[in-house]
């Protein structure tokens, strides 16, 4: 089970954060003040830190550099910030965090990037993720199986069920899929639900589900 350290001083932020982290089965220590957090970070194992820079105390900035100077056994951290100037956005990569999340942020975005860091820093057996009426995801090779035959998909159709795959049971809004999958490059919302529909028709009519003016999903 994923261990998690929030530091963020703002009361309604940090409320909201922990209860949704732990929604996903996310174990989450929150702490307003940075001296407390790292005296926490030195009693106990987190797999995990998330944190603001302005706080009480060490501020999230020193708290990373002490971290990764004393070589402590943190293997992500992320920071949560409203600063956009790039000097301090360097320097949080440079002292050793492993991505930036601005504010304000969706809750999606955030265990978007929290499961596609544990990803990359855990080695998982879970390949293979069982999916509601017989389908399975390969999230290795990036593919689709139902009832266990090969659903042959397009690059940007694997990328985007693979998107909703790492978000299964919540609601993708279709600003997100836009961003993650097709980035900066010029395609409108409608080639993105036509992509959806053509998914739909190599699969079956539910196992996208849509909320109108929220998003996608795929169910557990």
């Amino acid at each position: 089970m994923i261990k998690i350290l929030l530091l963020e001083d703002d009361y309604l932020y940090k409320v909201s954060i922990k209860e949704f982290l732990e929604e996903l089965d996310f174990v989450v220590d929150a702490f307003e003040n940075g001296d407390e957090a790292l005296d926490a970070v030195f009693d106990n194992s987190y797999d995990l830190l998330l944190l603001d820079i302005r706080v009480p105390g060490m501020d999230g900035f020193s708290l990373v550099e002490y971290v990764r100077k004393e070589k402590l056994d943190v293997p992500i951290i992320i920071i949560l910030t409203s600063l956009t100037d790039i000097s301090d956005l360097s320097r949080g990569y440079e002292l050793g965090c492993n991505d930036y999340i601005r504010k304000p942020f969706d809750m999606i975005e955030l265990k978007f990037r929290i499961e596609q860091l544990i990803k990359n820093s855990f080695k998982t057996n879970e390949d293979l993720i069982l999916l509601s009426n017989n389908f399975k995801f390969d999230v290795k090779k990036s593919t689709l199986y139902l009832n266990d035959k090969l659903v042959d998909l397009t690059q940007k159709e694997s990328e985007l069920v693979f998107l909703l795959v790492l978000n299964r049971g919540f609601f993708v809004s279709i600003e997100t899929l836009h961003d993650k999958i097709w980035e900066n490059k010029e395609i409108s919302y409608s080639d993105i639900r036509m992509c959806i529909k053509r998914i739909r028709e190599k699969t079956a009519k539910e196992f996208i589900k849509t909320k109108r003016f929220v998003g996608y999903k795929i169910d557990k």
